[in-house]
């Protein structure tokens, strides 16, 4: 099986004997403290989410937000996870590449069996464990249970009154005490790296693997409103440039195609509709009605970042596969022009569609 291992040669960085995991770490001094904060959050929730499926109202519940140095975090995550019931809806934040919010969140809105989540946490743990690019965990409804991993490996935990108590024991058995201000690395000035070895072996999975299979997986979905184009203030974006990746598997098991383009779109689900229609006129050979597609990336681009993509895309000489050529071929695809710099953008422009794999 494909491993999911952390680099040998990076070094962890320890003060006090508080270790910090090693995709994120402090730059500047500080007095790491373990522990946790409590508090008690009112029922609320009942409303139509981002993505425009409906959650059921979140019940009173209490907030534990707790830091614990880094060899103890996987122990204690699964001594936290025992405490749900046999079926979960899995989260993962990927710190990604959109050019107007830091995190891509995901979640799924179908219940994954927990012995799966539990597989799955097993053999990633170097990336949600120690990898400072992603955060990861689970919910529930009946009881209400929520825990969280973030990209600091700093715990969250919602959880209904009824269950305080346990969480509480737990929380002992680790010699962790209540605070006013536990102290992990975002108390301080900190970097967050990937920490995944990538040697090229045939039996490691690079990072980019590791998400498009967990998307799969625990059927993820990008819990962002994809009728709107908003940055992380809510400002409205309007039409921006867009780069996806958009993958077709086939019937007959031969390997998956994947299908790069960069074009403008009002929002998440215009260019995501586009670039299948890309792809499949591209490839000429796939219905996206028989052949499912599967969105890999949905990033947008600052006009910087287009430019860069369409100069790196010209400049480079690419070796064709035969699928590639004949495909090429027999599209009708035919591409804008780049925009300037400062140029107007028109939705269903389509600057860049190529054959990836």
């Amino acid at each position: 099986m494909p491993r999911c291992k952390s680099d040998p040669s990076i070094k962890r960085v320890e003060v006090d004997g508080f270790k910090f995991p090693l995709g994120v770490y402090p730059v500047e001094e500080m007095t790491p403290r373990a522990g946790y904060t409590m508090l008690f959050e009112p029922a609320d929730g009942g409303e139509e989410t981002e993505t425009g499926g409906e959650w059921e109202e979140w019940p009173d519940r209490y907030v534990f937000d707790i830091v614990v140095s880094a060899e103890r975090v996987e122990p204690l995550c699964r001594m936290l996870f025992s405490l749900m019931p046999g079926r979960v809806y899995p989260i993962l934040d990927v710190l990604g590449q959109d050019a107007y919010r830091e995190i891509d969140p995901y979640i799924s809105y179908d219940l994954l069996g927990a012995d799966r989540f539990l597989e799955f946490t097993r053999e990633y743990r170097d990336l949600f464990f120690e990898d400072g690019m992603v955060g990861f965990g689970a919910m529930c409804e009946d009881p209400f249970f929520y825990v969280f991993v973030d990209e600091h490996k700093i715990i969250t935990v919602r959880a209904q009154p009824e269950l305080k108590e346990r969480i509480e024991k737990i929380l002992a058995a680790f010699d962790l005490e209540e605070m006013s201000e536990p102290a992990g690395a975002d108390s301080a000035a900190h970097e967050h790296r990937g920490v995944l070895l990538d040697d090229n072996s045939p039996d490691s999975l690079r990072f980019e693997e590791i998400i498009e299979s967990l998307k799969d997986e625990w059927r993820l979905l990008l819990n962002v409103d994809s009728e709107k184009n908003l940055d992380e203030e809510g400002r409205d974006l309007g039409i921006t440039p867009w780069r996806l990746v958009v993958r077709f598997d086939s019937e007959d098991g031969s390997p998956s195609a994947y299908v790069e383009s960069a074009l403008a779109a009002n929002n998440l689900r215009e260019a995501e509709e586009a670039a299948v229609d890309v792809a499949a006129r591209l490839l000429g050979d796939v219905d996206p009605d028989t052949h499912q597609p599967s969105i890999v990336i949905a990033d947008r681009l600052s006009r910087e970042q287009l430019s860069d993509l369409l100069k790196s895309s010209a400049s480079k000489k690419r070796a064709r596969t035969k699928r590639a050529k004949e495909a090429q071929g027999a599209s009708t695809l035919s591409l804008d022009p780049a925009p300037s710099e400062t140029g107007t953008i028109k939705a269903g422009e389509i600057w860049l569609a190529r054959v990836v794999s």
